[in-house]
């Protein structure tokens, strides 16, 4: 299932990006701001932004957002570090 927004063609035009930029810009804006919200994981604000999980660190901490790290998290993490060691 794919979701779709619609945005008043005067607003996307008001945008003060590149009209090719506007797109990406949105999701980040978007991602960052429902993760912020808590109403969005980390991994899905990632997966909604279309960036890595190193880059989504990178900007939440750019835009000034808590990260929030939790037990599936820690998890996560761990079962990385098996893989690697």
């Amino acid at each position: 299932m794919q979701g779709h927004i619609d945005i008043p063609e005067e607003c996307l035009k008001a945008i003060k990006l590149p009209e090719d930029e506007v797109q990406d810009r949105l999701k980040k804006e978007l991602a960052v701001r429902l993760y912020s919200k808590d109403l969005l994981s980390f991994g899905k604000a990632r997966q909604l932004a279309g960036i890595t999980r190193w880059e989504f660190h990178d900007l939440l901490g750019k835009e000034g957002v808590e990260r929030r790290y939790g037990l599936q998290e820690l998890e996560e993490d761990l079962k990385t570090l098996e893989k690697l060691g």
